[in-house]
């Protein structure tokens, strides 16, 4: 059910701040109440992709722990992107509720 949804995901993690890969996956764990429990196969080919097509930026840091890691941020165009992405999450999922949930279209 993920397929098509993911960078969409991905990108709202994001949205608070830039973090790392792992806290990206975090992220995702603890908003979704544990529904969404994502490997970093999953996770890290998504924000490469996000980053290639100009959506995210990424630099290395060097935390106060020493261990190196690639924090990943939203670009001005993935906010733009995510706001769009947005839309049209919201009349999908209001069309599926109508359908499946037997839930009248929202006026």
């Amino acid at each position: 059910m993920l397929k098509g949804h993911l960078d969409t995901i991905v990108l709202a993690a994001l949205e608070p701040g830039p973090a790392h890969g792992y806290a990206v996956i975090e992220a995702i764990r603890a908003r979704s109440g544990e529904t969404f429990d994502l490997p970093e196969g999953t996770v890290y080919p998504a924000l490469h992709r996000l980053e290639a097509a100009g959506l995210l930026a990424s630099e290395w840091v060097v935390p106060p722990s020493g261990r190196k890691r690639r924090v990943y941020a939203l670009t001005p165009a993935g906010h733009d992107a995510l706001k769009a992405r947005r839309s049209l999450w919201d009349r999908f999922a209001a069309g599926v509720s109508a359908v499946v949930g037997g839930r009248p279209w929202p006026a």
